[in-house]
């Protein structure tokens, strides 16, 4: 009984698999039929749009500010000039040869309260924008502003330093630790097996751009031909690439470490999009969407082949392995659904907003995030329409929507960083990037919503402003 029992286990669990596959090339398959192709470069026109720099820090440069905003406490003998701070920092634990230097940080709202504690306690304030000479050596910044959460940072000071903040807006549990603009039409954002880079494609650029994740620094980028690419996946350990092209049909093979183009495939479709690696990682699936076809490469061979034809409407799919779970949204009807693969029962999880786009799971699989682009212009969805975009964190066992972010004009692509530390998202027509910092799981459950209910406000743009 025990060895049929065993058996019997294999048996399952090989049949999960197997469907976990077949989820895998179905959601290719309808992806074929889904999604959008933009033919020329959209940029933003937003004067508060951001960008930038590398910076003396570990946060996001910036252009120094043009209107110092710093008061300290007026510690200096009468009639002396200027104000001064107190000789404790020679006492403190570090501080000795710790000079001042200069600290230039700028804020988003522009005007933010700050409360500098310096090494040896004593407390500058004032507010962004901020260039100053400021006591060296480990100090904390607190930013404060009405309507806005409390955030802060902590820096040492032993060199200049420049970064820019992000204040999220009241109640809103994900932290805003970057944004950055990048090349036209980010359809993907995807983390790298390590965490270290965060690849975006460009569908109205001419290939890929790579940037580090936590500071928006671009380290460098893949052009392939005069095209723009759609999708992009890696290999486990992280060493290749895999990248689509849609106007010529075809797949690139990319060495991670160099950046250079290995191998070019031919899928023998039209409008190649989705890619997708088999568990061995010897196949390669790709979805081409005018021809509603699926292309296998035998990546030994580089030879492809015809899988089957496909129909749809779905836009994306992702699968939970470990719970033999398929996600499915529908941008038509702006729902999610749970697919049990055991049972092939298929259930609705939530509703999200106007326009479903890319999923991504948490690593445990407790949170399914949904990118959403809004409601479209009425013209056509090249154009930013009358909504912000939005992007929902979903608890997967109730379904109940955890917190929202409002990001800009079509949030489209997604990915959650391999540790589930931290979560990307691109802005379609702004050619923009934003990252979060992702709480805890208990932290989301006890957070009352975070923004959610505020979202249906946020998101209309006449009563919102751009953050």
């Amino acid at each position: 009984m025990q060895e049929e029992s065993r058996r019997a286990r294999s048996v399952r669990r090989a049949h999960r698999r197997r469907r976990i596959i077949a989820g895998g090339v179905f959601a290719i398959m309808v992806l074929s039929a889904a999604g959008y192709v933009v033919h020329a470069s959209t940029t933003g026109d937003d004067p508060t749009a951001d960008g930038t720099e590398a910076g003396g820090s570990n946060f996001n440069s910036t252009t120094r500010g043009d209107t110092p905003a710093l008061t300290v406490p007026d510690t200096s003998p009468a009639g002396s000039a200027g104000p001064t701070t107190t000789n404790e920092a020679a006492a403190f634990s570090g501080a000795i040869d710790s000079p001042p230097q200069e600290l230039t940080i700028t804020g988003n709202p522009e005007f933010i309260k700050l409360k500098i504690t310096l090494q040896d306690g004593t407390v500058l304030t004032g507010k962004t924008p901020f260039a100053e000479q400021v006591p060296g050596g480990n100090i904390h910044v607190e930013f404060t502003k009405a309507g806005y959460n409390t955030t802060s940072r902590d820096l040492t000071l032993d060199g200049p330093t420049t970064l820019k903040v992000w204040l999220d807006l009241e109640g809103q549990l994900y932290e805003s630790l970057v944004r950055f603009k990048c090349g036209a039409n980010p359809k993907q954002v995807a983390f790298t097996p390590d965490g270290e880079e965060l690849w975006v494609s460009l569908l109205g650029g001419y290939g890929l751009e790579v940037y580090e994740p936590t500071t928006g620094v671009r380290l460098g980028g893949v052009k392939l031909g005069e095209h723009g690419a759609v999708e992009v996946v890696f290999t486990r350990d992280g060493r290749t690439v895999y990248a689509s092209q849609m106007e010529t049909a075809a797949v690139y093979e990319i060495d991670r470490a160099t950046r250079a183009i290995k191998r070019k495939f031919d899928t023998g479709g039209d409008w190649t999009k989705v890619v997708l690696l088999s568990p061995d990682e010897k196949t390669l699936w790709a979805s081409n969407w005018v021809s509603n076809n699926v292309s296998e490469i035998d990546l030994a061979t580089g030879k492809a082949a015809t899988l089957l034809r496909t129909g749809g409407a779905m836009r994306h799919m992702v699968d939970d392995a470990a719970r033999g779970l398929l996600y499915v949204d529908d941008m038509s009807t702006d729902e999610v659904y749970v697919v049990d693969l055991d049972t092939d029962k298929a259930s609705k999880l939530a509703d999200t907003d106007r326009r479903p786009n890319t999923m991504d799971l948490s690593p445990d699989g407790l949170l399914l995030y949904v990118s959403n682009r809004g409601k479209d212009n009425p013209k056509t969805y090249y154009l930013p329409g009358p909504e912000w975009g939005t992007v929902l964190a979903l608890d997967t066992a109730t379904g109940r929507i955890l917190d929202a972010i409002v990001g800009r004009n079509q949030c489209t692509g997604l990915d959650v960083s391999p540790d589930g530390s931290l979560l990307a998202f691109s802005n379609f027509l702004d050619n923009h990037i934003e990252v979060f910092r992702i709480p805890s799981y208990e932290t989301l459950l006890a957070g009352g919503g975070g923004r959610a209910e505020q979202r249906f406000e946020d998101r209309v743009k006449d009563q919102h402003v751009l953050r």
